[in-house]
């Protein structure tokens, strides 16, 4: 049997082996030591703004403070639009994991219909996720008991209180004044372009029509912010620094809040506008188009139904009668025609015509009708005006031609924007021969002439040009542009509006202005004048003029019948007017749809309206 060997160890081999091994380690461990160090001066010398930056954000947090609105006043101060405190459910997308589920819990406890739930996920979409977004507005103390004592429940949720706009006077101003509603992405991208999306940080509203959209800018104010420090859980521990938001300039307005209260008053049911103004400087004094509607329901966001109902309505409360209402201006464009005639020495005030009921065209058997069925007989300025005969303005029409009416009524503000201080205007239609053969490809001919000359035909207005056209011929010449806003205010300053008159029309003879005013005054101081019988007994000397402007066509041998016809097809009634007539003081339109005669039915508007006007104005004397 062989014996196991035994192998005699190499202590020197092993002791080499040994200080290999020692001597790599130690490199290994001075060159993680090495990296170590130099990591740690890096983070802490190197890059030591750049992590600091980092930190303090995690820890301190910029919120953003939306600007109060600026208010809203009427001449005399009373409020037209304010802001309320109000409690509104609100939720942070980005810090909410399962959307659903929460909408539905959060329905457990109140009240959330499907069109809310369907307004807020919309939003969502539009809206940045890190944004707080409102599920529902106007909580009641119940609901926001409610919703405090479960909020622990839920992360990102929220009871907010803000201030929300109100219109205290409903319907009544919503044509001049508009209403404010969310941002949309188009309007978010119009700040962005105008390099303004910064200052609306924490603004969710905006000015939609009116003058909230007019003066969107005067009115947000300059927002600010605070700096706070948060938690882990993004909770605020304190304010830091804070920057406060400087509050919107207050707006005043020309309107008075009893006149428009007389507006609609005397409105009734009839679908129209009343605009008054001072024609001294343009400042707007009544401004009411009829049907209207309560501008509040689009500030908390209106629901369908009543969307569709507004939008369907056959009586159009959406459209603002006073600026975007075109109607043929009829008679009361006459004394506009009669100053062309003046001028142009066409007519003197005592050039007389025969009228037979009728007006006729050189070679043609087609009679244009006057009003008056067996005519007027001889008539002059003074007669044709006084008793609006048609045959009269029939013939100085055709003689003055379309393209000098055309040109001067344009000077007079005819198919142009008033550039009154809201948006929503037409420039309505001051037809010419370029005009006709834009649109219709064919020639002016002598019988469009005829029934231009007494506003009807392819002239159109809006009651608010007509009333400009007015101002013009009382200021005698000089063009002042129509404005709600008179001045703007804040706590320690106060700026006046007031845009200045600019010459419109320069005349050869001066005494042609006060020949056009005379013949308005005797409409309505002369027994036999058209607005006579409206303004018999008046305590102050008016004038103006009427008109009653046909809807549709009557055929040669047919007569009017206003019951045999629709109730919308019926004649329009126009009144134009002023006050007092030796020193006016305020002028003044209304435009009546389907509603029939301007002397009946217009004129008599008018009265109540300046009569309100005058007895206030008497009280204030007092």
């Amino acid at each position: 049997m062989l014996k196991k060997r035994v192998a005699i160890k190499d202590l020197a081999a092993e002791a080499r082996l040994f200080n290999v091994r020692a001597i790599v380690a130690m490199v290994f461990v001075c060159l993680m030591f090495t990296l170590v160090v130099y990591n740690q001066y890096q983070l802490q010398i190197v890059s030591y703004q750049d992590y600091q930056t980092r930190s303090e954000g995690n820890r301190i947090k910029v919120v953003p403070m939306a600007p109060n609105r600026g208010l809203i006043y009427d001449r005399t101060g009373i409020l037209l639009a304010e802001n309320r405190p109000v409690f509104s459910l609100e939720l942070v997308p980005e810090q909410i994991k399962d959307m659903p589920q929460t909408l539905t819990e959060l329905a457990t406890l109140i009240e959330i219909s499907a069109e809310q739930q369907q307004n807020f996920l919309q939003q969502v979409k539009q809206q940045r996720r890190f944004n707080s977004i409102a599920l529902k507005e106007l909580l009641n103390d119940d609901e926001v008991a409610i919703l405090a004592a479960n909020q622990h429940r839920f992360s990102g949720v929220s009871v907010e209180a803000r201030l929300s706009r109100h219109y205290p006077f409903a319907d009544l101003f919503t044509h001049a004044i508009g209403y404010i509603g969310k941002i949309n992405p188009r309007e978010l991208q119009q700040l962005d372009d105008a390099n303004e999306l910064s200052n609306y940080a924490a603004t969710r509203d905006i000015g939609k029509i009116g003058l909230e959209r007019f003066y969107q800018q005067q009115l947000h104010g300059t927002m600010g912010y605070q700096e706070v420090e948060v938690n882990n859980r993004g909770r605020t521990i304190r304010v830091l620094r804070s920057v406060p938001a400087v509050s919107g300039q207050n707006i005043q307005l020309g309107l008075d809040v009893g006149l428009q209260l007389t507006a609609q008053q005397v409105l009734k049911d009839y679908r129209g506008a009343i605009v008054a103004l001072d024609p001294r400087d343009g400042a707007v004094l009544a401004f009411y188009s009829n049907p209207s509607y309560d501008p509040n329901l689009f500030v908390r966001g209106i629901s369908s139904k009543n969307y569709n109902q507004l939008l369907n309505s056959r009586d159009r409360p959406l459209i603002n009668r006073v600026t975007q209402g075109v109607y043929p201006p009829a008679s009361t464009v006459k004394p506009h025609l009669a100053l062309l005639g003046l001028e142009s020495n066409t007519i003197t005030k005592s050039t007389k015509i025969w009228d037979p009921g009728f007006y006729t065209l050189p070679n043609s058997d087609h009679r244009f009708r006057d009003h008056l069925r067996w005519g007027h007989g001889w008539v002059d300025l003074y007669t044709a005006m006084m008793k609006s005969c048609d045959t009269y303005f029939y013939d100085l029409g055709v003689k003055l031609g379309i393209d000098r009416i055309s040109e001067y009524m344009h000077k007079m503000g005819f198919g142009e924007k008033t550039g009154i201080d809201i948006l929503e205007e037409s420039s309505a239609n001051m037809p010419s021969r370029g005009w006709k053969r834009a649109r219709y490809n064919q020639p002016w001919y002598p019988g469009d002439t005829v029934p231009l000359s007494i506003g009807q035909s392819y002239w159109t207005s809006t009651p608010l040009q007509l009333t400009l056209a007015t101002s013009v011929l009382l200021n005698k010449g000089q063009l002042a542009t129509p404005h709600l806003v008179t001045a703007f205010t804040t706590d320690e300053t106060s700026i006046a509006n007031s845009p200045p008159l600019i010459p419109s029309i320069d005349v050869i003879n001066s005494a042609n202005w006060d020949t056009v005013m005379d013949t308005m005054h005797k409409t309505v101081s002369d027994i036999g004048g058209t607005a006579h019988r409206a303004f018999i007994g008046a305590d102050y000397q008016a004038a103006g003029k009427t008109g009653t402007a046909q809807v549709v066509n009557i055929g040669q041998d047919e007569k009017y019948d206003a019951e045999a016809i629709d109730e919308r097809l019926r004649d329009n009634a126009m009144y134009v007017g002023y006050a007092p007539y030796d020193n006016p003081s305020i002028v003044i339109v209304v435009a009546l749809e389907n509603a029939g005669g301007g002397g009946s039915m217009a004129a008599p508007m008018a009265r109540q309206i300046l009569d309100y006007y005058f007895s206030a104005e008497v009280n204030k004397n007092d």
